[in-house]
């Protein structure tokens, strides 16, 4: 149990609560966004990925903020250019990837299956934030545009990757 105080009285809050969990994932993700970009060589992608890293932390400190009560330090704003950037790198990456024609197994370099890792933890982090807005309506929705991307450019940095890496992508066969 976590202390709370809301309106000037304390009460307990479970570690299981869904807004704990929210910046809890983002936490998360936050780690293997660092993760990813020590696997990877490109310079371009380490400083997006610390970027990303940075508006994660912006994420977290509003999500973990009591809703009820001002914020006792200023957090940065997530802002709608933060999104546009990912937007702007994702159509950068897919203008030297080869089109995809089948569905892609994660893998083929440890690189690749660490920004799937970050990729999958992200669209977690989405869900809880969607799930969260649903119960409490807190979750500011540029937070929920912003992951949505977020996933979608991890996703695209991974096929990147494999493409500097030379790194063959593993192309789903299903069994019949």
């Amino acid at each position: 149990m976590l202390a709370d105080r809301r309106k000037g009285e304390r009460r307990q809050v479970s570690k299981s609560d869904i807004r704990i969990e929210s910046y809890g994932t983002i936490d998360e993700l936050n780690s293997f966004i660092g993760l990813l970009g020590d696997s990877i060589q490109d310079e371009h992608s380490k400083t997006i990925l610390k970027e990303i890293q940075d508006r994660l932390f912006t994420i977290g400190s509003s999500l973990a903020s009591d809703p009820d009560k001002a914020p006792q330090m200023k957090i940065p704003d997530l802002k709608e250019e933060d999104v546009q950037l990912l937007e702007k790198e994702i159509d950068a990456m897919e203008k030297v990837l080869a089109p995809m024609k089948s569905f892609i197994l994660p893998g083929g370099h440890i690189a690749v299956s660490t920004a799937h890792i970050a990729r999958c933890v992200c669209r977690r982090a989405e869900r809880i934030c969607v799930n969260l807005k649903e119960k409490e309506s807190v979750v500011e929705p540029l937070i929920l545009k912003y992951l949505n991307r977020l996933s979608d450019y991890l996703f695209v940095l991974a096929r990147y990757t494999g493409h500097l890496l030379n790194a063959e992508e593993i192309v789903w066969k299903p069994r019949i």
